[in-house]
């Protein structure tokens, strides 16, 4: 072999060592799609879930969990989110990431969440779930609901 051109060296070694590393560092692109994988949520349907240490950072001492919704200009919601584990927060995300809306403590004096929210921009949205200023987890419940407006007579 030791007339071995380039090419026959390329295919022999370096193309499968490329390949190998490929697979074991992952595709940078590839990579990005597999950390961040929000989670699909139907308007109508109860989610029950659970926040833990694997979900993603906030750097706020604490972890979230995002669904993703796509919704409709004029859109009404309503985004209800409990724990019977930890004070709750939840944030309506634009796709920009930008903050459209958040609620703490909804009105009934409790720390649940309840937030609501019309759209002004058709497109994709992000709800965020997370526990407020602390290192919590634990089961919640969230459930998105489009509301109906009122007609006028």
């Amino acid at each position: 072999m030791a007339h071995t051109s380039f090419t026959q060296f390329s295919l022999l070694y370096l193309l499968p060592l490329a390949t190998a590393l490929m697979s074991f560092w992952g595709v940078p692109g590839l990579a990005q799609t597999k950390i961040y994988a929000p989670i699909p949520i139907t308007p109508g349907k109860q989610v029950t879930d659970k926040l833990t240490n694997k979900d993603i950072p906030t750097g706020l001492s604490g972890f979230a969990r995002d669904y993703v919704i796509n919704l409709t200009e004029g859109d009404q919601l309503a985004i209800d989110l409990s724990s019977e584990n930890f004070d709750t927060i939840v944030t309506l995300l634009a796709a920009d990431g930008s903050t459209v809306a958040e609620n703490d403590d909804g009105p009934d004096g409790t720390t649940n969440s309840l937030l609501f929210v019309r759209i002004a921009k058709t497109g994709t949205y992000y709800i965020r779930v997370r526990a407020f200023g602390e290192l919590a987890a634990g089961n919640y419940k969230l459930k998105i609901t489009l509301l109906k407006p009122v007609e006028s007579r």
